[in-house]
This record gives C-alpha cells, sequence and structure tokens, in this order.
C-alpha cells in the first residue's frame, strides 16, 4: 500500500483545504498526474502525485482543512491487491477539520509586472458570459482547444472574485510567518551590482524585430536566463538548506516572485530555466502568468523552486534587497533598467543600465563568492545573443 499525503507546497504552508478530487478509487494513476485541487492560503494548486498505481481510497472529502503531512489517500502498488496489500499505520487523530462550501473557494486573480501577455481564444458564449458578469476575459487562462477559454473558464474567474475577504489577512500571516523564519534563522549577507544592458537592449531590439507580437522577449527573461546559467557555475547559490546541511539543486528551477492583486506574493517555479532557450522561458514565464491568474498552479510548481528572482524594475525601484525563502538559499533582485551615466575607457556616455543585487544565505557561500556570481551574471547579460 502506498500511502499519499498532503505535501507542503512552500515554507509558509500549514495546512490546506481540498476542493476537489480527480481520481477516484479503482482509477489507475501515473506519476506527475493531478490527482486533487488543494487551496492554500495563497491559491488553489493542483497537486500532483509521484507513485504509480491504483486509487485504492480516498481518506479526505471536498470541503476539509487538513495539516500538512495528512494521508490524503491509499494506492495499491502495480501488482497489489486488497488482500496482499501491506496496511499503512494508523494516524495519530487529526484535529477536528473545518468544512467550508467549495464554491467561491478559487483564488482572485494573481497578476505580474510582466509585459503583455499572449492574446487568447474565447469562444463567442465565453466573451458573452465574461461581458454579463463584468470580467475581464482578457485575464482568464483558457482550458480548451489551444487555450481557448471557455464559459467553465469564465465561472471560475467569477468564483475566485467571490473569494472569501479574509484570505488576505491570510496570506499576510503565512508571508509574515515565512519571512520571520527566514530572518530569524538564515544569516543573510546582501550584495548589489550595477549592470550595463546596452548590448542586450540593442540585441533584444532587433531579435523582437524579426518575432511576431506574440513571440517577443523581454529583458525579464534574458535576466533569468541569465541567473539560471550563473547557477549552473555556482552551485552553492542553487539549493536547498535543509536538516542542517545545504543540498544543491540537481536543476536550477527559478521561482519567479508574481506579485497579487489582493496582497502579497507568490513564487511558483520554471523548472530547468537552465537548459530553456529564451523562447521556451517566454512562453513558459506567459503560461506561468495565466495560471496564476487562473488559480491553477500545479504542487510541483510551489514546492520545488531551488532559487528566486524577483524584478521589482516597473514598480519604478532602482533596487531590491529581497528576503531569502526558506529553506532556499539565495533571492536574486532586478531593478528599473534605466539610462545612467557610465564610464568607459575613460569616455563618459548615457546606456541602460540594471542594480543587480543578491541576497544570500552565510552559511552556504560567503561575500567572495556572491560577488563572483553577480559578476557572472553580468558577463552573461553581455552576450546576449549566446544566452
Amino acid at each position: 500500500m502506498i500511502p499519499f499525503r498532503l505535501p507542503s507546497l512552500g515554507a509558509d504552508m500549514d495546512e490546506g483545504k481540498l476542493l476537489e478530487w480527480h481520481v477516484k478509487p479503482g482509477d489507475a494513476v501515473r506519476r506527475g498526474q493531478v490527482v486533487a485541487l488543494i487551496d492554500t492560503s495563497k491559491a488553489a494548486v493542483d497537486v500532483e502525485i509521484w507513485d504509480e498505481g491504483t486509487v485504492h481510497a480516498l481518506l479526505v472529502q471536498p470541503g476539509e482543512t487538513i495539516p500538512v503531512g495528512t494521508l490524503l489517500a491509499t494506492l495499491l502498488a502495480p501488482g497489489e491487491t486488497p488482500e496482499t496489500a501491506t496496511p499503512i499505520p494508523p494516524e495519530p487523530a487529526r484535529p477536528a477539520v473545518r468544512v467550508v462550501s467549495a464554491a467561491g473557494t478559487l483564488p482572485p486573480a494573481a497578476a505580474v509586472r510582466a509585459g503583455e501577455l499572449t492574446r487568447r481564444r474565447v469562444s463567442p458564449a465565453a466573451r458573452k458570459h465574461a461581458a454579463d458578469v463584468g470580467v475581464n476575459v482578457d485575464e482568464v487562462a483558457g482550458t480548451g482547444p489551444e487555450g481557448a477559454v471557455t464559459i467553465e473558464d469564465v465561472e471560475k474567474a467569477v468564483a475566485a472574485m467571490a473569494a472569501p475577504k479574509d484570505r488576505q489577512a491570510e496570506m499576510r500571516k503565512a508571508i509574515a510567518a515565512a519571512m520571520s523564519r527566514s530572518k530569524r534563522e538564515i544569516p543573510h549577507y546582501y550584495l548589489a551590482d550595477a549592470v550595463p544592458l546596452a548590448a542586450a537592449s540593442a540585441w533584444l531590439a532587433q531579435e523582437n524585430a524579426k518575432r511576431p507580437v506574440t513571440g517577443r522577449l523581454l529583458m525579464a527573461v534574458l535576466f533569468l536566463k541569465a541567473v539560471a546559467l550563473a547557477c549552473k557555475d555556482f552551485p552553492d547559490m542553487n539549493g536547498l538548506f535543509r536538516e542542517g546541511r545545504f543540498e544543491p539543486g540537481t536543476a536550477v528551477h527559478a521561482g519567479v516572485a508574481i506579485s497579487l492583486r489582493q496582497g502579497g506574493l507568490i513564487a511558483p517555479a520554471i523548472h530547468d530555466a537552465g537548459a530553456k532557450t529564451l523562447a521556451e522561458l517566454m512562453r513558459d514565464l506567459t503560461d506561468l502568468v495565466k495560471r496564476a491568474r487562473a488559480g491553477s498552479l500545479r504542487s510541483s510548481e510551489m514546492s520545488d523552486p531551488t532559487i528566486t528572482v524577483t524584478n521589482l524594475g516597473e514598480e519604478g525601484v532602482d533596487s531590491v534587497h529581497g528576503v531569502i525563502y526558506p529553506p532556499q538559499v539565495a533571492l536574486v533582485g532586478f531593478g528599473r533598467v534605466s539610462e545612467r551615466p557610465w564610464v568607459e575607457q575613460g569616455v563618459v556616455r548615457g546606456i541602460p543600465l540594471v542594480t543587480a543585487s543578491l541576497a544570500a544565505d552565510h552559511r552556504v557561500s560567503d561575500g567572495h563568492r556572491g560577488a563572483l556570481f553577480l559578476a557572472r551574471v553580468r558577463m552573461l547579460l553581455q552576450d546576449p545573443q549566446n544566452l
């Protein structure tokens, strides 16, 4: 018998509410399959399963709020039968659950300042329904063919708008707990570097001139790729610190900080960012934004980030000095891209610059390594065509 427990979807998650099962007893499941929808303080998350087998029993009902680690379901391994399966030891009694109607539990829309997103197909009926109920159809994630927005998608958006008003308070409480833990447990050090972007800006303009509007790249994607590649050279910036030791990441899963309209932040991961082309990163970023807005993130995206990248340049700030999201060991921030004086070979000229900052964990790295890491990011951005 295989146990399936409620996973932790971040350091700030203590409990979750089961909104919906996508499987039933007797169903065969495969690795990576979405089997349940869980509501956290920040978002409704599609939870994947990482074992193969057959669903034996569902032990939690939709509407129940349960702690992380609670046994949600049991599976029969391939070849097992209920008669031959090894029983799972009984769990301690759970605290009384809170049962709440699932209606209106999807989170409010989430937003990220990431530029223009790809225009999607919308069925005529969905467009009319959206207009009737006052929903901006451009902010609804489509689940129909080729990402088309359906009436069901609009109804999910309506439910999101009806989410409980205390969600913001719950989210602030969860963020406060995680950030307090971070500042209490992690000995931060901070570094910053001015990065010239003349070459990157010129290359980006030339490259986007060749692309259709829907395929154009954002400077934020170059930042993501540069950080991911630098992490390969400096693995002590990419990974998790757990149980008193550092666990290097096997790949760079870059958490992208997304600002939520109702307040707070969420930072789901773009997986294996260093191995993807800029076009693939742009596509993944666009998809991540759409699904964050619809509250349809996956559990692996919430639990897998190995480093976080935040970009507050469009908010008008020159630099950002962030707080590391535990159990990660580093956060990279980018401020506003603006033209500033720059001296090169004794000549002063105005070029686009950005301040790149690093918050890193002194238990894993030191200022020397951090400085070399930022220098590597700066060097990579001088050669954008090879990102």
